[in-house]
């Protein structure tokens, strides 16, 4: 799910360790990927912790780097420094931890404490320990941690209400701290910024819940996509006024299964934000249109619609008339899905996720082997200098 792994177990094991060790009486650095180029075994995000007693949870490189990453972390122990360092994995190295070629990859390791009961509001462990309250809820909400600048290991916390508690030091910075919080806690996904000019490096580490995906319409096709939904890792609900038929064992897989109007539903269900996808299956013009307007009036990133060319074309005709801007109607995919063939509901599920999925990674989804570009998106700062 990106965001450091959305606090996932591997990171929720990892913190909940090093907790446990400060209770113990332990001092312990945390290690967390900050950067990567080309092939890097872990991705951003990723964190390890090392105890004063030598003890280690997780893992930041599969093994070709984590000897160094632990000296320095008994190093920012003993110092109570931060820093940021930069590895090169050789080819040799890579191909031992299952990779093709080798990379680069950024590591920051920083002093990890939990805050005392009259410690002030915006210190750096104030603030870590209360974005990682905010990751166990599910919360959305990004912490930026200054890594080169006026005060590195400084932090700011960025709530998706657009407050923000903390300073890095200086007001550009929580400027720029505000900015990428912003983008990144609703991309979902964690990152470093480096701006050149200002000698400014600036992670962007994110808690965001699983995206969700508002399918509107009761039908087989909707039963194989909020399975498929599932297992990616979205929160799939259900919505169709037809009560006979938005029944909840029809749709085991579905996190709620909503009979209303879909105004009314998406009301229901908190409204339609920034990461709720929207797909309209039911073929039934008076459901589908009313589906359509309340999504176009909304934030949502992908809003598909099923049907043939021609029903789409007449689609279009009623919306127009129904008022709505020819310009917003350009946000509707439709026909929904990429060009698979798809012929049963798992096909088709296929298609619809397929395309969201690689609209939601700025691709076309077309076949790798006619493309040009790399695989895998760059997915942090390292040489990438905004």
């Amino acid at each position: 799910m990106g965001a450091s792994e959305s606090m996932g177990g591997t990171a929720r094991a990892v913190l909940d360790v090093a907790e446990a060790w400060v209770r113990d009486g332990e001092r312990v650095a945390l290690a967390m990927v900050a950067g990567t180029k080309k092939s890097a075994p872990r991705p951003v995000g990723t964190k390890m912790a090392v105890s004063s007693s030598g003890q280690i949870e997780g893992a930041v490189s599969g093994g070709c780097v984590e000897g160094a990453v632990v000296e320095e972390a008994e190093s920012v122990m003993a110092t109570g420094e931060p820093r940021l360092l930069h590895y090169g994995i050789s080819d040799a190295e890579a191909w031992d931890v299952g990779l093709q070629c080798g990379g680069e990859i950024a590591v920051w390791v920083e002093p990890f404490a939990m805050p005392s009961e009259s410690e002030a509001d915006d210190t750096p462990e104030r603030l870590s320990a209360a974005f990682r309250d905010l990751q166990r809820a599910g919360r959305r909400a990004a912490l930026v941690t200054l890594m080169r600048g006026p005060r590195p290991g400084a932090k700011l916390l960025r709530l998706d209400d657009g407050t923000h508690r903390g300073t890095l030091g200086d007001e550009r910075a929580d400027a720029l701290a505000a900015g990428y919080a912003d983008e990144m806690m609703w991309a979902g996904s964690s990152k470093l910024f480096e701006e050149a000019d200002d000698d400014l490096a600036l992670f962007v580490d994110v808690s965001a819940p699983a995206p969700r995906l508002f399918i509107f319409g009761a039908v087989d096709f909707s039963t194989a996509l909020c399975t498929l939904a599932r297992f990616l890792g979205w929160r799939p609900f259900v919505i169709d006024p037809r009560g006979r038929f938005a029944q909840p064992a029809r749709f085991p897989d579905a996190e709620q299964v909503v009979a209303e109007w879909p105004q009314t539903a998406f009301e229901r269900l908190g409204g339609i934000d920034r990461a709720t996808s929207v797909v309209v299956l039911t073929h039934d013009p008076k459901l589908d249109d009313a589906a359509l307007r309340a999504a176009l009036a909304s934030d949502a990133p992908y809003i598909g619609a099923m049907g043939s060319r021609t029903a789409q074309a007449a689609r279009r005709e009623r919306l127009l008339e129904a008022g709505i801007d020819e310009s917003l109607l350009e946000r509707i995919s439709a026909p929904v899905g990429l060009n698979v063939g798809a012929l049963t509901p798992e096909e088709t599920a296929l298609s619809i996720m397929g395309e969201i999925v690689a609209l939601q990674r700025g691709r076309d989804g077309g076949r790798l082997a006619n493309a040009a570009t790399r695989i895998h998106p760059t997915t942090a700062g390292i040489g990438n200098e905004r």
